[in-house]
C-alpha cells in the first residue's frame, strides 16, 4: 500500500513541486489549497487535490475524515503560510492576528487532529514547515519571524511530549526559495500597511516595493529541490532528524545565530 500524505499550500510554491514530486515517486498525495481556482489546476496535473482552508477546524476534520475512512494518516506537510511585511510598530494587531492564523494556530489545529489519528495508529510523521527566519530575525519581518518563532517552539515541546512514540515531528528550516512567497509578501504589505509617513518609509521604498528579480545565479536563492531532497529523508528514514537546514543561507545563519553573541549577530542582521 502506498504510503500516503497530507500537503498543505499546494498552490506554489515548496507545496506544489513537493505534491508533485511525491506523488511521481509512489506515494499517495492529498494536495490541497485555499482557492477553488488552485484545486481545479492541480487536479488537471493529475494531483489529487481538495480544498482546505487551514484557519478551519471544521475544514481540517473533513478532509482528515476523508483521508481515514478506509486508509490510515502516515504523514502531515503543514506547508501552509504566507508573508507580511512590515516594522512591527506598523503592523496592527488584526495583521498580526491574521498572520498567526494561518501560519501558526492552523498549523497547530492540523497538527492537534491528525495527532489522535497517529496515536491510535501508533505511528505518523509530522513536517512543520519554519523558516530560517524562525532561528534568527530580520527587521520589516517582525510578524513573519514571530510566526516561525512559535512553530520552533511548539515542535520543540512536541518532540518532548512524543519522545516514547512512532511519532516523529520534523522542522523544515527553509532560506530563500524561488516561489511566489515574495509576490505575495509584497500584496499583504500593501494591504495591512500605510507606509506614507512612516519613519520607515524610504526603506520600504527601497527595500520592499522596488521591483527587483532574483538573480539565477544568486548562491543564496535556490529551487525547491533542496527542500524536497529533506522532506524525503524526512519522510523515509528510519528516525528522522529533528530539525532540516535547507539552503545554504539557513546553514550560515544557522551557525551564526550559535556561535555569536547577540549584539554581534545584530550587526550582520541588519545589512541583510
Amino acid at each position: 500500500m502506498k504510503k500516503n500524505i497530507l500537503i498543505t499550500g499546494c498552490s506554489s510554491g515548496i507545496g506544489y513541486d513537493t505534491a508533485h514530486y511525491l506523488h511521481q515517486n509512489g506515494y499517495k498525495v492529498y494536495a490541497t489549497a485555499r482557492k477553488e481556482e488552485d484545486v481545479k489546476r492541480l487536479r488537471s496535473e493529475g494531483l489529487d487535490a481538495y480544498l482546505l482552508d487551514v484557519t478551519s477546524s471544521s475544514n481540517i476534520k473533513k478532509i482528515l475524515d476523508f483521508i481515514t475512512k478506509d486508509k490510515e494518516l502516515y504523514a502531515v506537510f503543514n506547508n501552509a503560510g504566507f508573508g507580511q511585511p512590515g516594522a512591527v510598530e506598523d503592523i496592527t494587531t488584526d495583521a498580526l492576528k491574521e498572520q498567526f492564523e494561518t501560519n501558526f494556530f492552523g498549523l497547530h489545529e492540523l497538527t492537534r487532529q491528525s495527532l489522535k489519528i497517529m496515536r491510535k495508529q501508533g505511528y505518523g510523521r509530522i513536517l512543520q514547515h519554519s523558516s530560517v527566519l524562525g532561528i534568527i530575525s530580520l527587521r520589516f519581518r517582525g510578524a513573519y519571524n514571530a510566526s516561525k518563532y512559535a512553530i520552533e517552539g511548539l515542535c520543540d515541546t512536541l518532540r518532548l511530549e512524543l519522545m516514547d512514540t512512532d511519532i516523529f515531528v520534523c522542522t523544515i528550516n527553509t532560506g530563500p526559495v524561488r516561489s511566489d512567497f515574495r509576490q505575495n509578501a509584497l500584496k499583504m504589505f500593501k494591504k495591512n500597511v500605510i507606509s506614507k509617513g512612516s519613519i520607515f518609509e524610504r526603506e520600504y521604498n527601497e527595500e520592499l516595493l522596488e521591483s527587483k528579480e532574483e538573480k539565477e545565479n544568486d548562491p543564496f536563492t535556490k529551487n525547491s529541490v533542496v527542500v524536497i531532497k529533506n522532506i524525503v529523508h524526512a519522510l523515509e528514514a528510519k528516525k528522522p532528524q529533528a530539525r532540516y537546514y535547507n539552503t545554504l543561507a539557513t546553514h550560515i545563519l544557522g551557525a551564526l545565530k550559535r556561535v555569536l553573541t547577540t549584539s554581534m549577530l545584530d550587526k550582520i542582521l541588519i545589512k541583510i
